[in-house]
Parts: structure tokens; C-alpha cells; sequence
């Protein structure tokens, strides 16, 4: 039997769903963070530059930096492997978090989570690019993906609950111990599937005893910087997630403050919205997927999330400077939606941009840029300006420091449509490639 015969549509989908488990579980111990900084603030009395630095930052570097080696690894070794060990790392150091006693501790904590959850992505969309063929890879990708809204449904259900009725404590091992077992059900059910297996050619992997041909990392470096296109995608996602990072962190103690919501239902107004934004995560995918079939014209991977990036722009502001509820609430819901779009285009044109043996690297790259421009940057930037503006302005300061990380949305909406221009010819160049490699 060969090996494309062994993996079934049927098990692909379960492989795909056995993924999407496993991002979950990272966006609940990503973002519990976020519905917990208010009782924290209290507790450990720390200035919201401090909690811009936990919610970002401090992450954001770890995972990053960690997330280049260990996509690397992942190339060369057993994607699924890596992904099981690393759900258990941050799985246990989110319950940690809750041990913490002070600020230096809660923030070796965060670290640890982000050193973890650098083995999640990059191994992952290794998987789909060769569980999936390219006309189908942003639908599954996205997908995957719906694991970032659903996971934050639940960290801010879970988070709004638990820090009412048992505190933010106990809250972080409620959320941080259950990934374990979702680490197990990767680990013993998940194959590995030859690489290449969905481009329809020959399994690249070494015969035993042979070492890895895959590029390092520089190499892959290289390659990307000279697609014109990824250089714009790589800019673009990072701005967006500037915005959605900063907005995310900050929904919380914004509602909290501004509008005077108990904590409870402030996590149950934001499970509603990140549960919502499901629909534009897979939309993304599967509109930028459908409308590149039919036009034969794959620039809609980048018209899609840079017009749901520019129509998003006006309901952040609506969002977060006007004073009723009534409008405040819907808008979140459309922001939801639309902010999730970018994701399933940017990641399969980012698989699709490079060879098969650096398609790990090539998402962790892209993750880099895109977490250390979003990630790291946005919440610190919302807390500092929110810091600086509170002066002047008092508890009205964090909406306008919301609103000015709201104007990066219209940059990455540039660079969108700017890699538009040149994605055709540089994806003709790479599968040119991976023909003479095959």
C-alpha cells in the first residue's frame, strides 16, 4: 500500500481536527492572561506598563526567538513529536503562572508559556501542507486556525468565571492542566505523513542512516526576503496582529474600566465575540480558496485580508470611543470577524511561497514577524501609551491609546494589497523549484 493511499480523507480530517484540539488549547493558555489582568493588577499592584510587558512582550521574544530552532528541528525530525512535547511544556508552565507571588515570577512564567507554545504553529502547518493539495491548503489552514477564536471563547468564559468564583489562581491551573492529556492524543495518534505528500510527488525524506537535506535556516531566510510578496505578507500580518494583539489584551480591563462591567460578564460578552470571529477565520480561507479557482488568479490571497483589514477600521473606532454599549458590543462582534480573515490566506501563501523542506521554518518566520511586531509590540504599546495619556485623561486614557494602535490596521491594508502585485510570479518560481527537486 503507498503512502498516499494509507492516509485517508477521512484520517486527514481527524488529523486536522486533533490540530485544531491542540491550538485551542494554546490560545486558552495564550489569552487567559488578558480576562485575568484586572484581579491581577489588584492583587500583585502592577501599572499597566507592567501588564503590557505580561501580555506581550515577555511572551512574544521567547516565542519567537524559540520558535525559529525548534521549527528547524521540526524540518529535520518528527513534527509530531515536537508539537506533543511542547503542549505539555506550556500546558505546565500555565499552571505555574498561578504560583506566582510577584511581578519578576508571573513574568518567568509567561516566558515559559511562550517558550512552549513556539513548538506549536510551525510543526503544525508543516502537517496540513502535507496532509492538504494548495487549492484546499487556506480552507484546512484556516481551520486550523478557528483554533485562535475559539480558544480565546473559552479562555475568557473560563478566565471571567474562575477569577469570580475561585480567583486567578486556581484559574490558571484550570485552563494550564487539561492540555496534558490533548498532548497524549497527538502523541499517540497522530502519523507522520511523507513530505511532499500533497504536491503528488516523490517522498523527500532521507533514506535511514542519511542526513536531513533540509535548508537552514538562513537559507530559508534568504529565500523568502527574495519573494517580493512575502516581504509585504510578512509586514502586513505583523501590523494587523499590532492591532489585534493590542486590542485583544486590552478588551478586558477597556470594558472593565470604561463601561463598568463585572468581570463575569465582561468574560461572557468576550467568549461570544472570539466565538463569533470563528466565522471570519474560516471565511478567509475558504473565500480566498474559492474566489482563486474560479478567476484562476491566486492575488485574492491578498485581496481578501487586505479589504477585511481596511473595513475593520471604522468599527474599532466606533468600538472603543463611543460611550454606549449598544454600539460598543456589535461593533466587537464585526471586528471579530473580520479581524480573523488574514489568517488562512497568510499562512498557506506562505507555505506555498517555499520548497517542501522549508515549510516549518517558512511558518515560523512568518510567526516571528508577525508575533513580534503583534505580540510584542501591541500590548506593551496599548499599556505604555494607555500610561502616558492617563495624566491628562484618567481612566479614559486606554480607549485612546486603543485607538491609536487602531490606526496600523490602515499600513498592513497597504502592504496587502502593495504583495498583491508580485505573488503570481514568485509562487510560479517556487513550484518551478519543487518540480526540479521532485
Amino acid at each position: 500500500m503507498s503512502s498516499r493511499e494509507h492516509y485517508s480523507p477521512g484520517y486527514r480530517n481527524y488529523a486536522l481536527g486533533v490540530l485544531f484540539l491542540g491550538y485551542v488549547v494554546n490560545f486558552v493558555d495564550r489569552s487567559i492572561l488578558s480576562i485575568l489582568l484586572e484581579p491581577i493588577k489588584l492583587d500583585l499592584a502592577l501599572n499597566d506598563s507592567q501588564l503590557g510587558l505580561l501580555g506581550g512582550l515577555a511572551f512574544a521574544i521567547f516565542y519567537t526567538t524559540m520558535g525559529i530552532p525548534i521549527a528547524a528541528l521540526a524540518d529535520r525530525w518528527s513534527r509530531v513529536k515536537i508539537l506533543s512535547i511542547a503542549i505539555v511544556i506550556w500546558s505546565g508552565m500555565t499552571a505555574v503562572c498561578g504560583l506566582a507571588s510577584n511581578f519578576v515570577w508571573l513574568l518567568l512564567a509567561r516566558i515559559g508559556v511562550g517558550v512552549g507554545e513556539a513548538g506549536a504553529s510551525p510543526p503544525s502547518h508543516s502537517l496540513i501542507s502535507d496532509y492538504f493539495p494548495i487549492e484546499s491548503r487556506a480552507t484546512a489552514l484556516s481551520i486550523y486556525a478557528l483554533g485562535i477564536p475559539f480558544g480565546s471563547m473559552v479562555g475568557n468564559f473560563v478566565g471571567g468565571f474562575g477569577a469570580a468564583e475561585f480567583g486567578w489562581r486556581i484559574t490558571f491551573f484550570m485552563v494550564g492542566l487539561p492540555g496534558i492529556a490533548v498532548a497524549l492524543l497527538v502523541w499517540f495518534t497522530l502519523r507522520e505523513p511523507p513530505r511532499g505528500l500533497s504536491e503528488k510527488l516523490a517522498p523527500i525524506e532521507p533514506a535511514p542512516g542519511q542526513k536531513s537535506n533540509a535548508p537552514k535556516v538562513s537559507e530559508v531566510l534568504a529565500f523568502l526576503w527574495q519573494r517580493k510578496s512575502f516581504r509585504h505578507l510578512g509586514f502586513a500580518a505583523g501590523l494587523h496582529a499590532f492591532v489585534g494583539y493590542g486590542a485583544g489584551t486590552w478588551n478586558a480591563p477597556f470594558l472593565i474600566r470604561i463601561h463598568d462591567m463585572p468581570i463575569t460578564e465582561v468574560g461572557s460578552w468576550l467568549a461570544l465575540i472570539s466565538g463569533i470571529g470563528a466565522i471570519g477565520t474560516f471565511a478567509g480561507g475558504y473565500l480566498s480558496d474559492q474566489l482563486a479557482d474560479r478567476t484562476t488568479d491566486r492575488r485574492w490571497y491578498f485581496w481578501v485580508p487586505g479589504i477585511s483589514t481596511l473595513a475593520m477600521v471604522p468599527f474599532q473606532f466606533v468600538a472603543y470611543l463611543y460611550g454606549g454599549l449598544w454600539a460598543v458590543i456589535p461593533s466587537l462582534f464585526v471586528v471579530s470577524i473580520l479581524g480573523g480573515m488574514y489568517l488562512g490566506p497568510s499562512f498557506a501563501m506562505t507555505q506555498g511561497l517555499v520548497s517542501l523542506r522549508m515549510r516549518a521554518v517558512a511558518s515560523a518566520i512568518l510567526l516571528f514577524m508577525l508575533n513580534i511586531i503583534g505580540m510584542g509590540l501591541g500590548p506593551y504599546f496599548v499599556g505604555v501609551a494607555s500610561d502616558f495619556l492617563a495624566p491628562e485623561f484618567a481612566n479614559h486614557s486606554l480607549r485612546y491609546a486603543l485607538c491609536l494602535a487602531v490606526l496600523a490596521n490602515l499600513w498592513a491594508a497597504v502592504h496587502y494589497f502593495a504583495g498583491a502585485t508580485s505573488v503570481r510570479a514568485d509562487l510560479e518560481k517556487t513550484e518551478a523549484l519543487n518540480l526540479q527537486v521532485a
